[in-house]
């Protein structure tokens, strides 16, 4: 397969190497940017990325059309720009973005994680930007992958399908139209409120980690994360921030999927209640806790999920008690403030809107 489309990823981590290469694979035309000069050095002079999948995955030489750290000459080599950084530096690229977006672009967060598109949206329009690029983000990363060295990367598997929205919904299906030769995984997610609230990672690695705080301290997370850490009394904790969520979700009029129906979607893993079902999910065996607590199942998923659910919870009359307690816990562990550093209502200037107008904003974009 062959494209003249033109593709730029912002971030050279574990994802963004790992879908830079694979594009280039794909023979698509294919710039890579990064903040740090240093991180894509090996990239630059090699002129591309080394990719290795498991099984029968895309394997081989991707080679890049541009490398650079300078953030207008990677929008101005491409329209889609898919940004593959962890969401707590959306804000950051989204400065760092506003002066050289244009009407073309179409950015793509992968993954939003909660209220992602909002934050994006409010920074740029912020920064002084009224070219209005086309704004979205995708419920998941599509790949699992890591970064196998200076120019390496290696990709374990591909999501199957990956729900996705844009700001306003109703722009959704030009997003998808421009993706679906490149991912035909991605598929309409709703709204951005979906994806965000049908975030999974803010139920289990938040309050997996900090429940698990000792054992991560004493043994450097020497022992299996989800087969060893959830316990029954950690999945009861588990399925309250998760009954939460749901409730968080209904009040807003949407169904969200239930952490049990997830791990049936994704891995066919069933059970009476989530700790069995984790626990009849092979794909969790041999997966080894984090090291430290200074991880981004914290420090990510704290600010940049739990809060923005819960502040949707505070705002709407839901009872987010379990949410806030792990918040918290995490604002004590690492002595810092996840409130008024995440992601809230307030912070994103839509507090003042019913449930009626903040629907409409992000179906219409009203």
């Amino acid at each position: 397969m062959t494209s003249n489309q033109r593709i730029v990823v912002l971030g050279a981590g574990h994802g963004g190497k790992a879908m830079a290469a694979h594009l280039a694979l794909m023979n698509y035309e294919v710039g890579l940017w990064n903040r740090t000069a240093e991180n894509i050095e090996v990239i630059k002079a090699r002129g591309g990325i080394e990719l290795e999948s498991s099984e029968h995955g895309p394997s081989g030489f991707g080679k890049l059309a541009l490398v650079t750290d300078d953030i207008k000459q990677a929008l101005e080599f491409a329209n889609l720009v898919m940004v593959v950084v962890p969401s707590s530096a959306h804000a950051e690229i989204a400065r760092r973005a506003a002066a050289h977006l244009k009407k073309e672009h179409i950015v793509v967060l992968n993954p939003g994680r909660t209220l992602g598109a909002i934050e994006f949206d409010r920074v740029i329009r912020k920064e002084g930007c009224g070219s209005d690029p086309l704004i979205a983000e995708a419920e998941t990363l599509i790949y699992a992958s890591r970064s196998d060295g200076p120019a390496q990367a290696r990709i374990f598997s591909i999501k199957e399908t990956v729900p996705m929205a844009a700001l306003p919904a109703i722009r959704t299906e030009e997003v998808l139209e421009a993706l679906h030769p490149i991912y035909p995984q991605f598929i309409n997610g709703t709204s951005v409120l979906h994806t965000g609230l049908n975030n999974m990672g803010a139920i289990f690695h938040p309050a997996l980690t900090l429940l698990n705080a000792g054992r991560i301290e004493s043994t450097r997370g020497d022992f299996q994360f989800y087969i060893e850490g959830v316990t029954p009394s950690v999945a009861r904790v588990l399925e309250v921030l998760d009954r939460e969520r749901v409730t968080v979700a209904s009040s807003l009029g949407i169904r969200a999927r239930t952490a049990l129906e997830w791990l049936k979607m994704a891995y066919d893993a069933t059970g009476e209640d989530l700790h069995e079902a984790i626990h009849n999910q092979p794909g969790y065996y041999g997966i080894k806790a984090p090291a430290v607590l200074s991880h981004r199942y914290i420090t990510e998923d704290v600010p940049m999920s739990l809060v923005p659910i819960a502040s949707l919870g505070q705002q709407y009359g839901v009872s987010v008690r379990g949410i806030d307690a792990i918040i918290r816990l995490a604002c004590i562990i690492h002595r810092t403030d996840y409130y008024r550093r995440g992601r809230t209502m307030a912070s994103l200037g839509i507090n003042q809107l019913s449930v009626t107008e903040l629907t409409k904003y992000v179906m219409e974009g009203e």
